[in-house]
């Protein structure tokens, strides 16, 4: 390392990309490069053993890079004797040892870390220039600017403004096909395909192998194992990933993305949040690459449209969301829901199948797709009232693309509705008929989804109700929960006592942490 130098530019492990801003300008003879894997960051939340992997991976991988790119990069590894274990006392060591005029830091994820961040300055006694994170769309300033005198933030209209100001998808001023939004051509069940497409793995080399024999060593008690672990860790394989999602995911994407088979966790999913979300991969350009697919007609309108709003309709909007109005809304708790998580959370073992499925595919796998997050585990949590709080802290644990600005939005706003409506404009609650009509999981379950409140009913049915009877005051009023709340006010008095009864049973159950 340099006894001295000008810059001393410190990436955090989602800043992986070589066009990060705290990069730009950078100069390999005069300023050096920080990267630090401290325990504070793998332990903060109980983080999947797979996540943990992927991420600290990547980062000595890209550590690697920037070496071979003249950088001289500080690195601490996790188990390295002097780890403070902290971002800030790293940074404090490294300022100490090699005396830099200036520290450049691209701006963080997460809130917590950005109030660490602002106090460096006054700690370390030199100037700390904390850039914009220019891999975004959508500026936090910009943001505030489009929330300001609407009434309602829906994503919608947000997405529409990112479609404009990137042109994808766009012909002059109108979107391509006559329609921003070709969602009701995507909900379509899957079926078992022989001939789908095996996505890419990814063979752990030596780097990665040292990783996982980490992880294996400290912290065994987190959910998961390294044994299994494929993802890329380079920017090199994650295009790679991109690539094969693009040619052989893409063109079948669309109408299977809400989805759900026991026998295929993955169907046609892109399975590249978690390098967009670490850097590896430019969403602009996998969006670009998905649209010229679609003009070259190797892929359709629809999967394309659904594809690319996820990524700069949601991906940009949940981080909006976040930023404007962290730090209260991760304690939005407008259902003053508190119960538990049921203890299947961590180790899959429930009767209910299409739980005990999506729950074992996360653990093996660090992943799920959007609809078994939302519909199955997300569902059953709005339905049983589970604490949201909780709730959020569990989805950041278990997920390898779960990283606190996207995650904490898409549970508490979009999945538990904690928010109280301000993110989305209803709950996503359902009975067992969604999940019956989007998946194969009611096939082979304990339960009768075709039941409603006998012995061995689908426990959804009843907890539907039940959430929409016992929310009644605070949803009464809410327009797209008209219908549902005239078919409960049309029930026979004994069909709703029933519902009511049951769903009582069941949560009884969970409360006593009998088997369910």
């Amino acid at each position: 390392m340099k006894q001295r130098c000008r810059n001393l530019i410190f990436i955090l492990g989602d800043q992986l990309s070589h066009s990060v801003s705290s990069l730009e300008g950078a100069d390999p003879d005069q300023d050096m490069i920080l990267m630090c894997e401290v325990q504070e960051e793998t332990t903060y939340v109980r983080h999947h053993c797979k996540k943990i992997i992927l991420i600290l991976s990547a980062m000595r991988h890209f550590a690697e890079d920037l070496r071979g790119k003249g950088f001289d990069v500080g690195y601490t590894e996790l188990d390295d004797t002097p780890n403070t274990g902290s971002f800030t006392e790293e940074l404090k060591r490294a300022v100490k040892e090699i005396k830099p005029e200036k520290v450049i830091v691209t701006e963080p994820g997460e809130f917590r870390v950005l109030q660490a961040m602002s106090g460096w300055e006054k700690s370390l006694n030199i100037p700390v220039d904390i850039r914009t994170d220019t891999r975004f769309l959508c500026s936090k300033d910009e943001f505030a600017a489009w929330v300001e005198g609407r009434r309602e933030l829906r994503m919608e209209f947000f997405y529409r403004d990112v479609r404009r100001k990137t042109g994808l998808l766009m012909e002059d001023d109108k979107p391509i096909g006559g329609r921003w939004n070709f969602d009701a051509e995507n909900r379509k069940p899957a079926k078992p395909d022989l001939f789908r497409a095996s996505h890419p793995q990814f063979t752990p080399d030596k780097t990665t192998r040292d990783v996982m024999k980490l992880v294996d060593e400290r912290f065994a008690e987190h959910m998961g194992e390294a044994k299994g672990f494929a993802f890329a860790v380079t920017q090199e394989d994650a295009e790679r990933a991109a690539d094969a999602f693009i040619e052989h995911f893409l063109p079948s994407f669309g109408e299977t993305q809400d989805a759900m088979l026991s026998s295929d966790p993955f169907l046609n999913h892109s399975l590249l949040s978690f390098y967009i979300n670490l850097g590896l991969l430019d969403p602009l350009d996998i969006c670009r690459r998905a649209e010229r697919a679609y003009l070259e007609g190797d892929a359709p309108i629809n999967a394309v449209e659904g594809f690319i709003r996820q990524i700069i309709g949601w991906r940009e909007y949940m981080r909006g969301i976040y930023w404007h109005f962290m730090p209260d809304y991760a304690d939005r708790n407008f259902f003053d829901a508190s119960r538990p998580l049921p203890s299947f959370f961590w180790d899959g073992k429930t009767e209910m199948n299409c739980l005990s499925t999506v729950i074992g595919e996360t653990i093996d796998h660090a992943y799920a797709h959007h609809i078994q997050r939302l519909m199955v585990t997300g569902n059953f949590a709005l339905l049983a009232g589970l604490d949201p709080h909780a709730v959020h802290e569990w989805y950041l644990e278990v997920y390898a693309d779960a990283f606190e600005w996207v995650e904490m939005p898409n549970v508490i706003g979009m999945s538990q509705f904690a928010d109280g409506g301000l993110l989305g404009s209803k709950p996503y609650a359902a009975s067992g008929a969604y999940i019956s009509r989007m998946s194969d999981y009611c096939e082979n379950c304990r339960y009768d989804v075709r039941k409603k409140t006998e012995e061995g009913a689908c426990p959804f049915n009843s907890l539907y109700w039940d959430f929409l009877d016992r929310n009644k005051k605070k949803l009464d009023g809410n327009r797209r929960l008209a219908q549902p709340y005239a078919t409960w006010g049309r029930m026979k008095d004994e069909q709703r006592k029933d519902y009511r009864s049951a769903a009582r049973q069941f949560l009884k159950k969970l409360d006593d942490a009998e088997p369910v």
